[in-house]
């Protein structure tokens, strides 16, 4: 009797209570979801218009005659604008009325509030000059992304010449600002910085022998507008004769500044044990550089074991092949041979580097091929395969890539250091060129720009963990698409592999442990066969950029897990086409927001 009663009681409560209030409608869904897209897009327009050269990446020619502000005062404008930007996000959309793309965008956009943040607490420890920094990046800009269609944008590049002179100053200060904290890069990042700044003013209208980058390249491309029948000669002289003004007023002043500055600083300098241990508060500013750099709270304990764990797998399945190929001698033998056998290395010519250009195009046309089997949308930017500028050009130097305009009017560009060919080996070009090219950073980043059915500001975000854990994952696929059939080759996969877990231990080593650069390269010339020319370029790389070499492995790691888990749940509903599209199809995210996204699909897919 007292259980029917309580029964009773609890029937009648539930009859009494207000039933619980609906979930939002599938109209009001995509009511809210469309809010939010369009309440990104308009702030995102106005983030393009404190961000000029961003808007030339993206094809566009408004603030076409402008480079930016690249002041610490204008770092703090926009992230306060970004601060306001977000209040006005929660204030304006209802999170819980969002499909899930739309939680996807809610998610990055309060993300990279959180990492501005981050970054803004410690904005002078970023190096400013020294790997990769605005006295190369700039020009470089200028040669491969503004176009000269119109005798306008002739003008338009004459203008940011006049720029340049002002941006490589703010930079500078920047820089001084920075070392007056005690935050210096090493010093061979001035040395290179020096050297790397000379070529850029060196030959005509400085003098010399022959046009300097820039003066070519705006040469060039104003004579191409005659030729075309968009311009004069009498046009042409003078816009030649403007160009060589603003270089010589401007730009050529701006970078003798840059040089006498590094030259009276380099003493001060460090060389050695640099890492960030021996930066002010080095500790904290390296984890807070690894979690920009890889979206995740790993700290450098768990990355430095979890390289050493995976070097030693890797190992393992090098010898495989070292056995496969009928090598009598150890691994440290193989590595030595593979590192300095003369069949694995084309000569130090011109008619060397050519071959190694062909041999590249030769493996992207066949996996270009292969592609409609492992992906159902694919890209439209065509892609090129370039050597390196001679002015920022380095023995031993990393490839790298530069993404296609969302117009596809500018393609995607795999980059090559070739200047030393003893760097640069013919075994490990397969994998490079999945790596840089398809299914790698060109599959990413060209899908990613040609996006429409998402915020305009998810088609230009980047985030390393996932575009370079993307480009390893993009190698083993390579070997799943039926590439790598030549034993050595596939050892140069697997040695690609290897460096990366290799670079967990070497970045931690050096920024968290205390490593010099000697022990750095000493550690890696025994535990990889990569040259050892390129070990000594890779290890400063590690030193002037910390934790960006953390990101390859880790983010590859995430994808293949969450591939793995996708598996498992959808057992015989699993696509891998499916799999790979709901990855790259979203644009560049955080670890943990493409976690969710991935996630989201599954489920999905398991009701569909």
């Amino acid at each position: 009797m007292r259980l029917l009663f309580a029964a009773g009681l609890m029937a009648l409560a539930a009859a009494c209570s207000p039933a619980a209030p609906a979930g939002p409608t599938v109209e009001e869904i995509a009511a809210e979801s469309k809010k939010l897209t369009d309440y990104l897009d308009a702030e995102f327009e106005e983030e393009l218009g404190m961000n000029p050269t961003m808007l030339t990446q993206m094809g566009r020619k408004e603030l076409y005659d402008q480079l930016g502000d690249f002041s610490e005062t204008d770092f703090q404008k926009q992230l306060a604008w970004r601060r306001e930007s977000v209040d006005g996000m929660r204030a304006a959309v209802d999170p819980a009325k969002l499909n899930d793309d739309g939680k996807i965008s809610w998610a990055m956009w309060e993300a990279e509030l959180a990492r501005t943040e981050l970054r803004a607490k410690w904005l002078r420890h970023d190096y400013i000059y020294g790997f990769s920094g605005p006295h190369t990046g700039l020009p470089n800009f200028l040669i491969t992304y503004h176009k000269v269609d119109e005798p306008a944008d002739v003008d338009a590049y004459i203008a940011r010449l006049k720029a340049l002179g002002p941006a490589i100053d703010q930079n500078t200060e920047r820089a001084k600002l920075a070392a007056a904290d005690g935050v210096r890069t090493p010093k061979f990042g001035y040395e290179r910085t020096a050297t790397e700044a000379r070529n850029v003013i060196s030959g005509a209208p400085f003098g010399g022998a022959g046009d300097s980058p820039l003066f070519e390249d705006v040469k060039r491309k104003a004579a191409e507008l005659q030729t075309a029948g968009k311009a004069t000669p009498e046009q042409v002289k003078a816009w030649t004769d403007a160009a060589a003004a603003a270089l010589n007023d401007s730009v050529k002043p701006a970078y003798e500044r840059l040089i006498a500055w590094l030259q009276e600083d380099m003493s001060n300098a460090g060389s050695g044990k640099v890492g960030a241990l021996t930066l002010p508060n080095g500790t904290d500013w390296y984890n807070a550089a690894l979690e920009l750099q890889t979206t995740t709270k790993m700290t450098a304990d768990e990355i430095h074991e979890l390289g050493l764990s995976e070097v030693k797998r890797i190992h393992g399945e090098m010898d495989k092949i070292r056995v496969a190929t009928n090598f009598t001698g150890d691994m440290s033998a193989f590595f030595t041979f593979m590192r300095t056998d003369k069949q694995f290395y084309l000569p130090n010519t011109d008619e060397g580097r050519a071959k190694y250009l062909e041999t590249a195009q030769g493996y992207l046309d066949v996996m270009y091929k292969r592609l409609p089997g492992y992906f159902g949308r694919l890209p439209k930017a065509p892609l090129v395969v370039k050597r390196v500028e001679a002015f920022r050009e380095q023995p031993g130097g990393a490839a790298h890539y530069y993404g296609p305009t969302p117009d596809g009017k500018q393609p995607g560009i795999f980059y090559a250091h070739l200047i030393d060919m003893s760097a640069v080996s013919l075994w490990a070009l397969e994998s490079l060129a999945y790596h840089e090219g398809v299914p790698g950073h060109h599959m990413q980043i060209a899908i990613q720009n040609e996006l429409t059915d998402i915020p305009v500001f998810r088609t230009q975000y980047g985030y390393s963990a996932f575009s370079e854990g993307w480009g390893l994952y993009a190698e083993e696929l390579g070997k799943e698409m039926g590439g790598f059939t030549e034993p050595y080759n596939d050892f140069g996969r697997l040695n690609s592999e290897l460096w990366r877990a290799v670079r967990l231990v070497l970045d931690t080593g050096l920024h968290a442990k205390g490593w010099t650069e000697d022990e750095a390269v000493a550690w890696a010339m025994a535990n990889s066969a990569r040259p050892e020319s390129s070990i000594k370029s890779e290890v400063r790389r590690f030193l002037m950029n910390p934790a960006q070499a953390t990101t390859y492995k880790i983010g590859m790691i995430a994808i293949q897990k969450l591939r793995a888990e996708a598996e498992t749940e959808l057992g015989d509903k699993f696509n891998l086409s499916g799999f790979h599209d709901i990855v790259i199809g979203g644009g560049s995210m955080p670890l943990p927001v493409l976690e969710q996204r991935v996630r989201a699909w599954i489920a999905g897919q398991k009701t569909s």
